[in-house]
């Protein structure tokens, strides 16, 4: 659309710009992360919530992609997840070390592009954000290896790990949070059916992972309340078989009927936006999609 791809290669270059701001081992790793690339769908929810008649809000743009790559890089470091979108994750090349220091430092870039436009009540939103991604993170730990975690329990998970970065892409932007906050939702859940169905070459993932690591997520609660065998490899057990019988439960296809749903009350929460119709076409793409 108009305005965007400018938006986002203007994007691209503060992003390298800020990471590399204090030259040393960090900005190194953090420079493949941001070299190892993504869908800058935050960025883009940031320019597609702007008003119009004024300059797209980039520093914006910048600080939610630094924290997205930011939890990307420490995620990696507790799941012990050696590859990221196809490549090592920073970690395992680097150590822990400095995986953990270069996630500190892109959250740190972060709020510096955010601050010094001046603008405290969207360093507040962000920083009310970086908390809910940290609760998210505690509450993934409690419900590891637990098939007996609530659908309930999950949903607040992906609320709190996902849709509220999404919420603030929305609300720095100037649009609703509302349709954010669900986007986040349907994208996590569709991420989800991915890593049970994807295809490795697709996905840049390992099919199965969360399976492996006990990660309780919707297809695989689901699939447990129906499979003994699956309930018994979440909680730790053998995984022989484990996989297939997930989708053999039908789990799969109720999961992304959940996450349609929340795709459905995204569009529900857009109110006069500006680019309406394009925010509408990402709630269908986030969850018919490959990767």
């Amino acid at each position: 659309m108009p305005g965007l791809d400018d938006y986002l290669d203007a994007l691209e270059e503060r992003l390298a710009r800020t990471v590399a701001t204090h030259p040393g081992l960090v900005a190194a790793v953090g420079n493949e992360a941001l070299a190892a690339g993504g869908k800058r769908l935050r960025p883009t929810l940031v320019f597609l919530s702007a008003p119009p008649g004024g300059e797209p809000p980039l520093a914006a743009g910048v600080a939610v992609e630094l924290v997205h790559m930011a939890t990307l890089v420490h995620d990696d470091l507790i799941d012990r997840a050696h590859f990221r979108r196809g490549k090592a994750a920073a970690w395992s090349t680097y150590g822990p070390a400095a995986a953990r220091a270069t996630g500190d430092y892109l959250f740190a870039r972060a709020f510096a592009e955010l601050s010094a436009t001046g603008d405290a009540e969207a360093v507040e939103i962000l920083a009310d954000t970086t908390l809910c991604l940290a609760r998210g993170e505690a509450l993934q730990r409690t419900q590891t290896r637990d098939p007996s975690t609530t659908v309930e329990a999950y949903l607040r998970r992906c609320a709190l790990k996902t849709g509220k970065l999404f919420e603030a892409a929305c609300r720095l932007g100037g649009g609703s949070g509302e349709y954010g906050l669900a986007l986040g939702i349907a994208f996590q859940i569709a991420d989800d059916v991915l890593d049970c169905s994807g295809a490795t070459i697709e996905t840049g993932k390992i099919a199965g992972t969360d399976l492996r690591d006990g990660t309780p997520t919707l297809p695989l609660l689901l699939a447990a309340q129906r499979d003994a065998v699956v309930r018994a490899a979440l909680a730790g057990g053998p995984m022989d078989g484990a996989l297939v019988r997930v989708a053999a439960t039908g789990a799969l296809d109720e999961a992304r009927d959940v996450a349609l749903d929340y795709a459905r009350r995204a569009r529900a929460g857009l109110d006069g936006e500006l680019h309406r119709d394009e925010l509408e076409a990402l709630t269908h793409a986030v969850v018919d999609r490959e990767r």
